[in-house]
């Protein structure tokens, strides 16, 4: 098969690689479309995220149609479309023709929804999932949410208005982004724009100066930080990007918070299974009913190196305009 490869120089190189075979529980997909994430080009890069590798193949989401199953594996045939959230849990990455994945882990795809769609709900759709039901918000909780037009952010807002709730402030960072959270039905005054408001005092107005019962911090760094101080005390901070600083700690700790650090890795280090099989079907079957919608998504190209060096670059500096990128793959 055809595979996107990490060299030793960490550039990339398309190579032909052996097919993987499935394992007694697992499936053998034909991979039709790839999402990338912030995580792929951090693992390229000499930092903690590098020993997340278990293959020089990257990628860690992707859609399918199922083409061998394992001798134990009996929900799923052959010819059935799925979608998945791999992470390090499947033979190799998703920048390939083929993978092979336990079957716990894969749902089946909603008929409503493309390839390349399904391709980017698995780890934003994941993560706002735990993020909303760790946060167990009360309608009348007040909630602050920084970068609510990424993919995360993305799924969050809908799953919020979803279940009714209205008393919520976010950030944005240009026009695009918050014209994006506008046709989510979020109210022009509910949001922040960061590059010409000052977060802190801008919030604190919407919310009638009030320090805000939960916090998502979808950004990290300095934003953490402010998050941080617009926290009551004995607040909730949900910490989706593992990047708080040392000060954001500490004002936490100060006032007492509660802090969720947000991770769907943990649960396959543990081989948890159930939790993705669980979260997928729930947001599936959230899809199916047109409860909410998948994100927007952006169609970068097909299985080439050019393809994984333009999204890495677009992920690396900042500029998804809200939309989840894509790689075709057959």
């Amino acid at each position: 098969m055809k595979a996107i490869v990490l060299q030793e120089n960490h550039e990339f190189r398309l190579e032909t690689v052996a097919i993987p075979q499935p394992e007694p529980n697992n499936i053998q997909v034909k991979i039709m479309a790839s999402g990338f994430n912030p995580i792929d080009y951090q693992m390229t890069e000499d930092g903690s995220e590098r020993k997340l590798i278990h293959s020089p193949i990257l990628g860690r989401e992707f859609a399918g149609i199922i083409t061998a199953i394992g001798a134990e594996v009996t929900e799923f045939k052959i010819g059935d479309a799925v979608f998945c959230g791999s992470g390090s849990m499947g033979s190799n990455g998703t920048y390939a023709e083929y993978i092979c994945v336990p079957a716990g882990i894969a749902v089946k795809k909603p008929q409503n929804i493309s390839f390349e769609q399904a391709a980017g709900i698995p780890s934003a759709g994941l993560t706002a999932l735990q993020s909303f039901k760790r946060m167990n918000a009360s309608l009348t909780d007040s909630i602050l949410i920084t970068g609510g037009a990424g993919g995360v952010g993305n799924v969050l807002m809908k799953l919020l208005i979803a279940k009714g709730f209205t008393n919520f402030v976010v950030t944005a960072g240009n026009e695009e982004s918050i014209a994006s959270l506008v046709n989510l039905g979020i109210k022009s005054e509910q949001i922040i724009h960061y590059k010409k408001e000052d977060i802190y005092e801008k919030a604190l107005t919407l919310n009638r100066n009030q320090k805000f019962d939960i916090a998502v911090d979808l950004v990290g760094n300095n934003v953490a930080e402010i998050a941080a101080k617009l926290l009551k005390i004995n607040g909730t901070f949900i910490d989706v990007t593992n990047f708080s600083t040392p000060e954001s700690r500490g004002i936490l700790f100060s006032r007492g918070a509660t802090i969720h650090n947000i991770s769907n890795y943990a649960y396959g280090v543990e081989k948890q299974y159930d939790y993705y099989k669980n979260g997928l079907t729930e947001l599936s079957d959230l899809i199916e009913n047109e409860i909410i919608t998948t994100a927007n998504i952006n169609v970068v190209g097909g299985l080439s190196k050019e393809t994984v060096d333009k999204a890495l670059t677009i992920l690396r500096e900042n500029k998804t305009s809200g939309r989840k990128l894509i790689m075709k793959v057959n």
